[in-house]
């Protein structure tokens, strides 16, 4: 189950790794990015924006609070790009952008 309690979970290995070295599903890949991510971080990623496999294993986008702020819609998030390799382990992750809440992603304007 992926939620968001805003408290970090330990990670558990049961979704690691496949039993014949395969590459891991894509669902197993978002509970071991956020696992990880949130050991990394001390937060609760609240979302996977985006998954890809690649040659190496998956690239995925997490969504982290990264300031909680009152009213919610104004509190400040970030974007972390997350790459796992065949196993599920977290080989690097890098911050991305980071915006309120609220904010509403536009088509680049010409």
């Amino acid at each position: 189950m992926i939620t968001s309690d805003r408290e970090p979970r330990k990670a558990h290995s049961s979704a690691r790794q496949t039993s014949d070295g395969a590459r891991m599903s894509a669902a197993a890949a978002i509970r071991s990015a956020m696992e990880q991510l949130s050991e990394l971080l001390g937060r609760a990623p609240e979302s996977v924006s985006s998954l890809k496999p690649t040659d190496q294993g998956w690239e995925a986008d997490v969504e982290v609070l990264e300031l909680e702020r009152i009213p919610e819609t104004t509190s400040v998030m970030a974007s972390y790009q997350v790459v796992l390799d065949q196993e599920g382990q977290l080989v690097s992750y890098k911050r991305g952008r980071r915006y309120t809440r609220s904010q509403v992603d536009r088509p680049d304007r010409r």
